[in-house]
């Protein structure tokens, strides 16, 4: 299955205010998944089994908690990701602009994560006095991880909220489609923007896929890149050497 990227090139071309990005040469959606095998990916911290594909699909089995991580870094693109969680309650993400490694005694890395909760999660994990968690936790929450910064549109203390309920919930996929320009991220969920953060305290870095529990599935990851902006040397992870 493939996606419809009209929308997202004229998205683009209205945020530019000019038609120079296509001056050069016509940018184009790639695959970061074939479809096949693991190929441009690199694992962290997880295992061998923690990451497979079976029928066109990548697969994650959500054990050890950890990531993989993309080979390259990129600065400013629009990733298109569609995922579904097999599990009540299940818990993973992306990362983007992630150091692509992980701090002592830590399980994820440094770097903005774009939340994919299953429904069920905030009935899972209610609230000691048995009060629900805020349903915004499963439909794209967005947030710095361990030490990454950013300005919330939607504040829920220092994470951003989504405005609308729009996730699906187990054994039914999900779209997000993630646009990243300097320093600035916003989320499209099934169709339609609803959440949003901004200056970004690093605004280059590694792609990382999240295991974190639960079985959960991908597929369709395309990567559209765009003209590098204004991250500096220290809004730039560092390169993991191999």
């Amino acid at each position: 299955m493939k996606f419809n990227h009209t929308f997202f090139l004229g998205t683009l071309f209205l945020l530019s205010g000019t038609s120079s990005l296509w001056a050069a040469e016509p940018m184009q959606f790639r695959d970061l998944f074939n479809g096949k095998d693991l190929a441009g990916w690199v694992d962290v911290n997880t295992s061998a089994k923690t990451w497979s594909v079976r029928n066109g699909l990548l697969v994650c089995t959500g054990l050890p908690i950890g990531v993989m991580r993309s080979e390259k870094q990129y600065e400013n693109f629009v990733l298109h990701i569609e995922w579904k969680h097999m599990e009540a309650g299940g818990n993973s993400g992306v990362f983007i602009w992630s150091e692509g490694t992980v701090p002592h005694e830590k399980q994820l890395p440094k770097g903005l994560e774009v939340q994919m909760l299953e429904l069920d999660w905030v009935n899972l994990h209610a609230k000691q006095d048995g009060t629900p968690q805020p349903i915004a936790y499963v439909h794209g929450e967005l947030f710095g991880a361990n030490g990454l910064e950013v300005i919330p549109d939607n504040p829920r203390g220092p994470r951003s909220k989504s405005i609308e309920n729009r996730c699906l919930g187990k054994g039914q996929w999900n779209t997000y489609d993630v646009v990243c320009v300097d320093g600035t991220v916003k989320l499209s969920v099934n169709g339609k923007f609803v959440n949003g953060v901004r200056q970004a305290s690093v605004k280059k870095g590694y792609l990382c896929l999240e295991s974190e529990g639960a079985e959960i599935h991908f597929r369709n990851i395309q990567i559209l890149e765009l003209p590098p902006g204004i991250a500096s040397p220290e809004q730039t992870a560092a390169i993991v050497v191999q």
